[in-house]
């Protein structure tokens, strides 16, 4: 499979659980008890998904996230306890693509893996190759590059397979479960909680005043529209 798996968490019985419920089928898997050594084996090996802990000594799953972030658009999976609704915001925020509540099961572990790394490969999710050009909004979408008002647009996957989907339907108000059907996958299609994390990030790096959003509009009770 030849896919790198970073495993953080600070007990140890998890990290085992999943490390061998992985590397069975095939994943290699590198572990870490903490954010500070996360960081050190992020840095010096080819990690093509991370599943981080939030709550861990030295450094945190929030605080590393934001650091392997800064530099990489590699999928990030957050381990959250019942209950932290607001450290999964937080996570969401700061880029992380998913979150597994614990306990978990390994189908469930194993249904969220396949899913983010499907999102990740935007080649094959987002289909028609050229240039979508709404406004003052351009997306090349072979080359994977966003440019608002001249300037290039850094988006993660995820976020690239978003603005793609609403500029294709321009001007047409899209429901949330459709939106989450296409972009995120058939599994997701009532995780609005995701939606409206992300289009506040969009509207972040697309609107010069994201409180009043010239192209991202909501539509209350519905879904979204893109205006060009």
């Amino acid at each position: 499979m030849n896919i790198n798996v970073l495993v953080v968490d600070d007990e140890k019985p998890l990290r085992e659980f999943v490390r061998r419920n992985l590397e069975v089928r095939g994943y290699k898997v590198a572990c870490a008890a903490n954010g500070l050594e996360a960081l050190a084996i992020f840095q010096n090996e080819p990690v093509q998904l991370v599943i981080m802990d939030i709550m861990m000594p030295h450094m945190d799953g929030l605080e590393a996230t934001r650091r392997i972030r800064d530099e990489s658009h590699v999928p990030i999976i957050i381990l959250t306890a019942m209950g932290e609704e607001t450290d999964k915001v937080r996570a969401f925020d700061l880029g992380a693509d998913d979150y597994l509540t614990k306990p978990f099961g390994v189908g469930e572990l194993l249904g969220r893996i396949k899913a983010v790394l499907r999102r990740a490969d935007w080649a094959g999710t987002v289909s028609g190759g050229g240039r979508i050009v709404r406004g003052e909004v351009e997306v090349d979408i072979e080359k994977h590059q966003v440019r608002v008002r001249g300037e290039a647009v850094e988006l993660t996957p995820t976020e690239f397979n978003l603005l793609v989907y609403l500029m294709k339907n321009a001007g047409k108000t899209l429901h949330h479960r459709a939106i989450l059907q296409h972009v995120w996958g058939p599994e997701y299609s009532h995780e609005a909680e995701y939606l409206r994390v992300y289009m506040g990030r969009l509207r972040q790096k697309i609107e010069s005043n994201p409180l009043k959003p010239v192209y991202l509009h909501t539509e209350h009770g519905v879904g979204y529209r893109f205006e060009g």
